[in-house]
């Protein structure tokens, strides 16, 4: 969701349960939060005191079913008919915690929320053995641990597969793995897509774009790319032209602008901003808010979709931001979403609000117009506030702000906050109402990483070596005039078909297919010298390109006396699957599994004669294993990491002399554990817990 600016407040960290101590004895009100938003008029007078109650407690744990549909629905299954019966009638030293519930808005049923206490979810064993259930299936991408107001915007972008989508501020990317998943509908559970659309995930700061990486490696996608540009600033791509071959602007069809906000929706998840709230937050992220949405205008195809979104209540950063947005382009107009997902309770946007000037919030303004002529001459040319920041003057009505939408925490027990959702017409523009300045002009002037948030973009495909990627359209990034000089990413470059390599470790080794798409995949290193860019004609640098597609390949030592090979990675597994050749796919029966599970490098003689058979008629290197006829309640269908075919399991390994390896990390491996054993007995969790195991029962 929307972020706090960095200066306020604490993101925990070293200092976390210190934090936690305090956070226990703030006093949670604020005499400015109320005296200023009672003058907006945000509810109704006997709504007020409920609003705030809800503000004070705690905020429920949400939750949703990640990646395909259908994995999706499976786990979803698995979650209603093994967990919530067992966590029905539960009393523990007196309480009777409440079982999930499903959010009743969530397309599907695929979204839960509870709130239980840490200490019965530490000590009660069905409910601890639940949150044990949702942690490794979080590290898996199975599940996303996710504030459930902040599930909403992407459900307003309606993110179809062959959509060129753009998330301008992304980190941590909880609604960047929601447009990808949009973006994969179509994915079955044998041959997942490539699809024609993309996704471009954005933020400012470098370090974040990581936590955006990190995330989409949980549900892998050739047509993802990571940016790291101020969003506001954000440059124009272009694309070959369809008629006469030359390029032209890339428009995008969906741009999420989760942006940067003062946070007030949040106190119930952070309390510390009970003592440091202010108005000024507000004022003072008003004008790159604005420049942010401007900018997405700027990008956005006709016929196409923004949604706005803050987890703020404040209106300086939500309907002034429309309006202006609106006044300064006045083709777009706001859609009226109110039969979109009916049991979501929402109430309409604010159509007049008044602007505090200063911290106290005893004087504040209706109209620019009292504002300036109570303030002394002398400090006007000072003043940062602007006549954007009140409501529009004339004609009000026919920005037709209430189709914005208010969430509130007393509706349905959630954070507050706010989604505005625009399109723009398929019939270009003649006409233009003037700004200070053109939005174009942007392009033309340095971009400095910081000056902004976060961004989110989505949108172009790839597949990628660890060292590679697979890409859907051959996307030319216009330059960008500024050198980045603290950009120190190696660049992409693409592979050529008839590359050596190919033949040498992949064709042969890996047995892929012919048809497997040898003229998308990049490989990353520091001199690019001899392949074709990613991106032809332009500075790799410039556009700050921070990753791009999955993973796919990397580079594996074999050992004293052994040349290095590559191998095929866990999370770009359901990538490259289709295009493994059937004889490359080594078969094994469910004990085989077990095995691999229990011990980190189980000797050949741990296996079964069959097995020990087969491997000795293999050569060392990356192996696929496909272990079938599986008939657990835990297990959901899925191919991505680890990967499962209905009731079968395919998982990559690694042979070496004489022992056998399971290439997926150690909580992937506790979660395909508990899916499919009933327990976790994978070697990590014997040495955390040498006297405890998890009593799942298959």
């Amino acid at each position: 969701m929307g972020h706090r600016k960095k200066s306020g407040g604490s993101r925990g960290g070293k200092n976390g349960g210190k934090a936690r101590e305090q956070y226990a004895t703030i006093e949670k009100d604020n005499e400015l939060f109320r005296g200023y938003y009672k003058a907006q008029c945000l509810l109704p007078e006997e709504e007020w005191d409920t609003m705030i109650d809800s503000f004070r407690a705690s905020l429920p744990t949400s939750f949703r079913l990640a990646g395909s549909r259908l994995t999706a629905k499976s786990l979803n299954a698995s979650i209603m008919n093994h967990y919530i019966p067992s966590l029905k009638d539960v009393e523990f030293e007196g309480e009777r915690p409440k079982p999930p519930l499903q959010l009743p808005w969530y397309p599907d049923g695929l979204a839960w929320q509870f709130n239980v206490s840490k200490k019965i979810l530490r000590k009660h064993p069905d409910f601890k053995k639940f949150h044990s259930f949702l942690v490794y299936e979080t590290e898996g991408g199975n599940i996303s641990r996710q504030e459930a107001v902040s599930m909403i915007p992407p459900l307003f972008l309606g993110v179809q597969p062959h959509h060129k989508t753009l998330d301008m501020c992304a980190a941590p990317g909880s609604k960047t793995a929601q447009l990808l998943e949009a973006l994969h509908a179509n994915d079955n559970p044998t041959i997942p897509s490539l699809p024609s659309g993309v996704v471009i995930a954005n933020d400012s700061d470098y370090k974040r774009t990581h936590m955006l990486i990190h995330q989409a490696a949980r549900l892998p996608s050739p047509a993802f790319m990571v940016t790291n540009i101020d969003a506001g600033h954000y440059p124009s791509m272009k694309l070959p032209s369809s008629t006469n071959g030359k390029t032209e602007q890339m428009f995008f069809d969906r741009i999420l602008c989760d942006v940067p906000c003062s946070g007030d929706g949040t106190l119930r998840k952070n309390p510390s901003i009970w003592k440091t709230w202010s108005p000024g937050d507000g004022n003072g992220l008003h004008s790159l808010q604005l420049r942010i949405l401007q900018r997405a205008m700027k990008l956005l195809a006709p016929g196409g979709r923004i949604v706005y979104s803050t987890c703020s209540l404040n209106p300086i950063e939500n309907e002034a931001v429309v309006a202006e947005a609106l006044r300064s382009n006045p083709t777009f107009a706001l859609v009226d979403v109110s039969d979109s997902l009916p049991e979501l309770k929402r109430r309409p946007g604010l159509t007049t609000w008044r602007v505090a000037a200063n911290k106290s919030v005893n004087v504040t303004y209706s109209s620019f117009q009292e504002y300036e002529e109570k303030l002394p001459a002398s400090e006007r040319t000072k003043s940062k506030l602007g006549p954007s920041h009140w409501p529009p003057v004339e004609n009000v009505e026919s920005f037709h702000l209430t189709r914005c939408m208010r969430l509130y925490p007393h509706l349905q027990d959630t954070g507050g906050f706010f989604v505005a959702v625009f399109e723009r017409p398929l019939q270009p523009s003649t006409t233009t109402i003037g700004i200070k300045r053109s939005v174009d002009e942007l392009d033309e002037e340095p971009l400095e990483a910081g000056d902004s948030k976060k961004i989110k973009l989505e949108g172009v495909g790839a597949m990628s070596t660890s060292n590679a990627t697979s890409s859907v359209d051959a996307i030319k990034l216009a330059n960008v005039s500024a050198p980045q000089p603290n950009f120190k990413e190696d660049p992409y470059t693409y592979l050529k078909p008839d590359d050596p390599y190919f033949d040498l470790f992949f064709r042969e080794r890996l047995q892929l297919k012919d048809e497997f798409p040898w003229d998308t995949v990049l490989v990353r290193n520091p001199d690019g010298t001899c392949f074709k860019t990613i991106v032809e004609h332009n500075n790799y640098a410039k556009i700050r390109l921070t990753a791009a597609g999955t993973k796919i390949f990397v580079k594996q030592e074999a050992g004293k006396g052994f040349d290095a090979q590559f191998r095929i990675l866990g999370e770009g597994l359901s990538v490259v699957l289709p295009f493994l050749k059937p004889e490359s796919i080594q078969r094994a029966h469910r004990a085989t599994l077990k095995t691999l599970l229990s011990s980190y490098y189980p000797l050949f003689i741990s296996f079964d004669e069959e097995f020990q058979k087969l491997l000795a008629t293999l050569a060392n290197g990356s192996l696929i294993l496909h272990a079938r006829y599986f008939h657990a309640p835990f297990l959901i269908i899925s191919i991505r990491h680890p990967s499962s075919l209905l009731e079968d399991v395919v998982v990559p390994l690694w042979k070496a002399q004489a022992s056998l390896s399971l290439m997926i990390d150690k909580k992937a491996k506790s979660a395909m554990s508990i899916r499919l054993f009933g327990e976790d007995i994978t070697p990590s969790n014997k040495e955390q817990n040498p006297s405890a195991k998890l009593s799942h029962t298959v």
